[in-house]
């Protein structure tokens, strides 16, 4: 790739911030990327299960490498739908 052109992007599956396509870390949240064959491997029924019988301690989402929502919140990266922070705790 010559020097002046302009490496792919992708955004962070956490915080959706615009991050290089290959990184392995968010340089915004420092949340880990998944790999792209990573997914791949993930069937749909282990994850039905684990959502219909563990659903509400987030069980699936770890399974599919996607970081709990309370993980989130806890280390200062939680965003509203918008895409801002939450930052004030009362």
């Amino acid at each position: 790739m010559p020097p002046y052109a302009v490496r792919p992007t992708t955004q962070c599956h956490a915080c959706h911030r615009l991050i290089d396509a290959e990184a392995v870390v968010c340089t915004g949240c420092g949340v880990m990327q998944p790999a792209a064959r990573a997914l791949d491997d993930k069937k749909i029924l282990p994850v039905f299960l684990l959502a219909f019988l563990l659903g509400p301690f987030g069980v699936h989402r770890f399974f599919v490498g996607k970081v709990v929502d309370l993980v989130m919140i806890i280390t200062g990266n939680f965003t509203d739908k918008d895409g801002n922070k939450l930052t004030e705790w009362t």
